[in-house]
C-alpha cells in the first residue's frame, strides 16, 4: 500500500484548498479511504471518509458543510476539497485506507501517506 498526498500549502483564512492522494500498490476501487489530519501537540483525528463507490461520506462535525471528500477510481486518487478555511483547519492532513469498502470501516493503521501540510493565516 503506498499512498502519496499534496496540495496543500499557506492559504488566508477563508480560501480553498485541494489535497490529492494518489494510491497504489492495492485494488482502490474495492476499499474505502479517509482522510485524517493532526495539529501541533494534538492527536491525529478523522475529518472525512468515502466509500468504495464514493456514494456514502462521513464528516468531522468541525469541517462539515466546508470540505468535501471525493475519488476517482479511474485514477486511483482520493481529493478533500477545503473551502472557508479558518487558522484552526491548520494541521498536516494524512489519507489513510479502510480496512473495508464501507466509510464506517476501521482504518488501516499500517497505510498512511507521509501528509501535506496545510496552513491557513493571513
Amino acid at each position: 500500500v503506498q499512498l502519496v498526498e499534496s496540495g496543500g500549502g499557506l492559504v488566508q483564512p477563508g480560501g480553498s484548498l485541494r489535497l490529492a492522494c494518489a494510491a497504489s500498490g492495492f485494488t482502490f476501487s474495492g476499499y474505502g479511504m479517509s482522510w485524517f489530519r493532526q495539529a501541533p501537540g494534538k492527536e491525529r483525528e478523522s475529518v472525512a471518509r468515502i466509500s468504495d463507490t464514493g456514494d456514502f461520506t462521513n464528516y468531522a462535525s468541525s469541517v462539515k458543510g466546508r470540505f468535501t471528500i471525493s475519488r476517482d477510481n479511474a485514477k486511483n486518487t482520493v481529493f478533500l476539497q477545503m473551502n472557508s478555511l479558518k487558522p484552526e483547519d491548520t494541521a498536516v492532513y494524512y489519507c489513510a485506507r479502510l480496512y473495508g469498502r464501507p466509510s464506517y470501516s476501521p482504518v488501516d493503521l499500517g497505510s498512511w501517506g507521509q501528509g501535506t501540510q496545510v496552513t491557513v493565516s493571513a
